[in-house]
């Protein structure tokens, strides 16, 4: 046996292309607000912005038309998604769909017990936020706890799906900080999910998921965010 040979089962390092790398901080830029539903992307200024050239950056951009973030525009260019009533209800409705998918597969299991453990340092992290309801870092808390769901079920594609619906998800959560005065309700309601998983009681755990869905949609319709 060669000195290598017992290496043979290491898989190889996979190094990230430079638009695959593009098309992240991208998606980070639409996620936090950076840029806003409706913004354009000038293509020139983007290139200096990052410090790449536009080959690489056309292909990151168009990675990210093909998975509806940005909108291309005849003759006038591309633009981040705008927030629409049909799309923010659609997306609700894959996000109901995946998350209660997770949810019912980690029940099934038997790893409720651990899937709160980790809901539960999201929400000690929001709690640790309630100071400040509105900020971005409450946003990336929410979407933390809604990411532990999902991993905790252990499902590659369920994963691979909720990542691709989680920048709208922010997008949203972050038109929706207006409607929380304070972090009370938020906590709450992330807290008897974590709960009721916890308890292993699929049919409450299932119906809070769905109500805060629900909760979730109405805010981002009522507080004006759409166009």
């Amino acid at each position: 046996m060669s000195e290598l040979d017992h290496l043979a089962g290491i898989d190889p390092v996979v190094q990230e292309s430079t638009p695959a790398i593009i098309a992240r901080a991208l998606r980070r830029a639409i996620s936090d607000g950076t840029v806003g539903p409706g913004d354009q992307l000038g293509e020139a200024a983007l290139a200096r912005s990052l410090g790449v050239s536009r080959g690489p950056l056309r292909e990151a951009m168009q990675r990210l038309t093909q998975e509806g973030l940005l909108v291309s525009h005849r003759n006038r260019g591309l633009f981040v998604a705008e927030l629409t009533p049909e799309a923010v209800a659609d997306m609700y409705l894959l996000r109901t769909t995946v998350e209660t998918a997770a949810l019912d597969r980690v029940l099934d299991s038997g790893r409720g017990a651990e899937a709160a453990a980790a809901l539960d340092a999201a929400v000690d992290v929001m709690a640790g936020l309630a100071g400040e309801p509105r900020s971005a870092a409450m946003v990336a808390a929410d979407l933390d706890f809604h990411h532990a769901l999902v991993e905790a079920a252990r499902s590659p594609r369920l994963s691979r799906v909720h990542e691709t619906v989680l920048v709208e998800t922010s997008m949203c959560l972050h038109a929706m900080r207006g409607t929380y005065t304070d972090a009370e309700a938020r906590l709450s309601e992330h807290r008897a999910i974590a709960d009721a998983v916890r308890a292993s009681d699929s049919v409450t755990a299932r119906n809070l998921l769905v109500e805060h869905m629900n909760d979730g949609h109405a805010r981002v319709r009522s507080g004006g965010a759409m166009s």
